[in-house]
């Protein structure tokens, strides 16, 4: 297992330690490679003409998975703070990125080329738009990455990514709404105590789209322009989505309508799974005057797993993702006194799925946490009321 060296708060500022590598600089191409397991499985049915192993990708993230996190175990290392600002400077990192979208794009092209031209089964057409609709929701973990950032290129690529699965208004919703609100009542993309995975996207999935709409709308106004304004970032994405989507269906048909449909909403479901793990049952605190704290790390969930964090450019590292956003995936640092979760996303989204036993697990560990130290009113629970 890979470990980062820890800073030592004792190393004076002239010792920069310019010999510093990143052990995982190599290990994050898996996050690049990761997005092509659905064309992969096409290939294996293509040589086996067994429809069965359209599911190896579902079996490895969520079979595997879990398997490789606990073997593999936890990474609470962090790159020594002297590094930090060449560790951030260093365009390799961005460049994976980067080159993870055209590979969210052809894997979607390449499933939909082979519902619409090959012989499948209601079993097997069904079982490719969900595999591949949920690394379609990979599409928005690279958007994410890349959607606080503000170089020109990165907020390009965000919109092309975010297009894949139809999700174009993720990163106004994300970074104007839910990073104001999150682990509080009023926000729609934090699940609360007692809340389901059901329950909880009946609320957030409509609800982020609102927000967003909402969110840009009042941005557009201000620069007194109107919401159908080529400068409407969603739209821009959405358009990009019309023309990826909306060429699909010409090329294979309106049986590709339903196909899409399946995909999107298998993509979105992902998404929102990872929203309700992340911030489950957390809350910020209120001061006197009625204000919310700052987020600080022990508002939202954390994993240092490292095999799902090496395969979602450490999305798992999310509490220093919420205290500092603009902090890029190979600087995200391990708190100790952060939430901690008892396995990675793939194994968390699988308990999620399973409700009283995401609450048995859950909701005994929120209680236990030490800012909670088992007072509910310190929780974000389904009977607090949004203000």
């Amino acid at each position: 297992m890979p470990t980062l060296t820890r800073a030592d708060p004792g190393t004076p500022p002239e010792a920069e330690m310019p010999g510093y590598i990143d052990p995982k600089r190599k290990l994050w191409l898996l996050s690049v490679v990761y997005p092509l397991l659905p064309v992969l499985a096409i290939l294996l049915h293509a040589v086996t003409g067994s429809e069965w192993v359209l599911l190896a990708p579902i079996v490895f993230s969520y079979g595997l998975g879990p398997l490789l996190d606990w073997l593999l175990g936890e990474d609470t290392g962090n790159p020594p703070e002297q590094t930090v600002p060449a560790l951030e400077g260093d365009r390799y990192y961005r460049v994976l990125t980067w080159l993870t979208v055209p590979l969210h794009v052809l894997a979607l092209i390449v499933a939909a080329w082979w519902a619409g031209t090959q012989d499948l089964s209601l079993f097997g057409w069904i079982v490719l738009a969900v595999m591949v609709g949920l690394f379609s929701g990979l599409a928005v973990n690279t958007a994410h990455e890349m959607g606080h950032k503000r170089e020109p290129v990165e907020q390009l690529l965000t919109r092309i990514a975010l297009a894949v699965p139809a999700y174009g208004h993720f990163t106004i919703e994300h970074n104007l709404g839910h990073h104001k609100h999150v682990a509080t009542p009023e926000d729609c993309a934090s699940a609360r105590m007692g809340e389901s995975i059901y329950r909880f996207a009946l609320r957030e999935m409509p609800g982020g789209v609102k927000r967003a709409w909402k969110i840009e709308t009042r941005r557009l106004a201000r620069r007194g322009r109107s919401p159908f304004s080529p400068a409407n970032t969603i739209l821009q994405s959405w358009l990009v989505t019309l023309v990826l989507q909306g060429g699909l269906v010409v090329a294979f048909g309106p049986a590709m309508l339903a196909f899409l449909a399946l995909h999107n909403l298998v993509a979105w479901f992902q998404l929102t799974s990872a929203n309700y793990v992340e911030h489950y049952g957390l809350l910020r605190r209120k001061d006197a005057s009625g204000r919310y704290e700052r987020c600080k790390p022990h508002h939202s969930w954390n994993s240092n797993h490292v095999f799902s964090n090496l395969l979602l450019f450490h999305l798992e590292r999310h509490s220093d993702h919420h205290a500092n956003p603009l902090r890029r995936y190979q600087s995200l640092r391990h708190f100790d006194d952060a939430p901690r979760l008892p396995t990675g996303y793939f194994g968390m989204f699988v308990l999620a799925y399973l409700p009283p036993l995401w609450f048995r697990v859950m909701d005994r560990r929120l209680l236990a946490l030490p800012h909670v130290n088992g007072d509910r009113s310190r929780v974000n629970h389904l009977r607090r009321e949004a203000t």
